[in-house]
């Protein structure tokens, strides 16, 4: 599985390249140094360290638990297996909300301890002081705006988000501040994609959809959503590209069956 001899390594600035170019960002979440590693020798651009660990690793019912341990050693996992993409980790709920000096003192946590190359943390105008102390550190930010699922308590809701004028034009003007505070791209999640095509177009950053359309300059899927290895979540954006959940099931009952059979180990399985 290793990386083809002189591929050359995903930075912002090929993100921003890629942009210029037309030429669409793919993005997948990964939480281990295994599927990391497959992820990544597939060639994929972007992977992201989302704090969706809570879900899909914790079994929790929202991001809001991870702490910001969790996803240092999520991350040090995914690194240990990345050669080629750009390695996003997420911010988890808490570690930068409170205060701008709280924000770079976890993103600094998360670069030092992890090796990640760059933070993502939800919010607009509100977090811009906190991402302009975060970049003196000299490190990336990447933006998250539209359904923000660490404030999920707040609206209540999953659904999509910005479908109405004045919340579009929050959006519109949250998206241009992340761009001038020096975000290097913004995630945008579940908003309508005729507003994701328009912000797409005014921005000279990349934007990341996640159920925001086709005219984004990227797209993102958590990896166990759209492996099927989760069952539970089926929500209108997500594509299932595999049914590992189906796959496993069946080899872990025929593992049993060989077990309980005597038929495992044989004989040429055995010293």
């Amino acid at each position: 599985m290793a990386i083809a001899s002189g591929a050359k390594k995903v930075t912002t600035h090929t993100l921003q390249e890629m942009k210029r170019n037309g030429e669409k960002i793919t993005m997948l979440t990964s939480y281990d140094y295994s599927l990391a590693r497959l992820v990544d020798a597939a060639g994929i651009d972007v992977i992201l360290v989302g704090d969706s660990a809570s879900n899909v690793m914790a079994g929790n019912e929202s991001t809001v638990p991870i702490t910001l341990e969790h996803m240092i050693y999520h991350a040090q996992c995914v690194v240990n297996g990345v050669e080629r993409a750009l390695v996003v980790v997420d911010m988890p709920f808490g570690s930068y909300q409170g205060d701008s000096k709280t924000a770079l003192d976890s993103a600094i946590r998360i670069m030092k301890e992890s090796g990640g190359h760059s933070v993502k943390l939800e919010g607009g105008v509100e977090v811009v002081e906190s991402i302009e102390r975060i970049l003196t550190a000299g490190i990336p930010v990447m933006g998250h705006l539209g359904l923000t699922p660490q404030s999920i308590y707040k609206f209540g809701t999953y659904t999509v988000r910005a479908k109405g004028n004045t919340e579009a034009e929050k959006l519109i003007e949250d998206a241009k501040a992340l761009e001038a505070a020096g975000c290097f791209a913004i995630v945008f999640e579940k908003i309508p994609a005729e507003l994701a095509k328009r912000v797409s177009e005014e921005l000279t950053i990349p934007t990341i959809g996640i159920g925001a359309g086709i005219d984004c300059d990227g797209q993102v899927l958590v990896l166990h959503d759209m492996l099927g290895i989760t069952k539970d979540f089926s929500p209108r954006f997500l594509r299932r590209y595999a049914d590992l959940g189906d796959s496993i099931d069946g080899a872990v009952k025929a593992y049993i069956s060989d077990v309980r059979d005597k038929t495992f180990p044989s004989d040429d399985e055995s010293y």
